[in-house]
């Protein structure tokens, strides 16, 4: 059974779920408001095996359906930044993971705000704390940052420099920052590119297995 959490970010982010077989191409006007961080999201989708919602601005409904009708799933991506009225912009496809039960590793960092010196640029992005590993002599080692995209979805980001990969950091900071979003109310998903292959071993050893589940759309860097 869905997660009551996890279906109403999917409604409120989307504007529909659940859907039934296939492709869905809905309206919503959250594809015509700035995201989290202040930047447009004109097409976001989410698909679990065997259907799929794809959300964008009300007014290209009737021409992405018309692409949608008549073109496989890559050729679609691939259109879909033009269609949206951005073809400039590239079109994502990621693996879509989200958990209720993180992972118990130990907790490895401490919440700061993003404004505080030796953060790297990504991790200022965000407009509430952050989560943070430093080394001895107080420079960044790896960090977690939340992307609270509606009152009950929340994503997470992580980086970790490379200097300090392989110490099992990222995982630990995901899971704590889980546990973190889910006493919070929401639930916590976790994105990352298709090929990502260290991406996706952090994910699992945090607690976030794959299902099956991708999102995709059309978004700058």
């Amino acid at each position: 059974m869905l997660d009551r959490r996890l279906h109403l970010h999917l409604v409120t982010w989307l504007g529909q779920w659940p859907a039934g077989p296939g492709l869905h191409v809905v309206g919503s006007p959250r594809r015509s408001r700035p995201a989290w961080d202040g930047r447009l999201r004109p097409a976001i989708g989410v698909s679990a095996p065997g259907s799929g919602v794809l959300s964008v601005p009300s007014e290209r409904v009737a021409a992405v359906r018309a692409l949608a009708a008549r073109r496989s799933f890559p050729r679609l991506l691939a259109a879909l930044p033009r269609a949206v009225g951005h073809p400039g912009w590239p079109a994502r496809d990621a693996v879509f993971r989200w958990t209720v039960a993180p992972a118990a590793l130990p907790d490895a960092g401490g919440w700061t705000r993003p404004t505080d010196p030796g953060l790297p640029s990504w991790l200022r992005l965000f407009d509430t704390d952050v989560l943070v590993v430093w080394d001895a002599d107080g420079r960044y080692l790896a960090g977690v940052g939340i992307k609270r995209h509606d009152r009950y979805g929340h994503e997470l980001a992580v980086g970790t420099v490379p200097t300090a990969r392989g110490r099992g950091l990222a995982r630990r900071l995901v899971a704590q920052a889980a546990r973190r979003v889910l006493a919070d109310g929401a639930v916590p998903t976790y994105l990352h590119a298709v090929d990502n292959v260290a991406s996706a071993r952090v994910a699992a050893a945090a607690g976030f297995p794959d299902r099956g589940w991708r999102s995709y759309g059309v978004y700058p860097d």
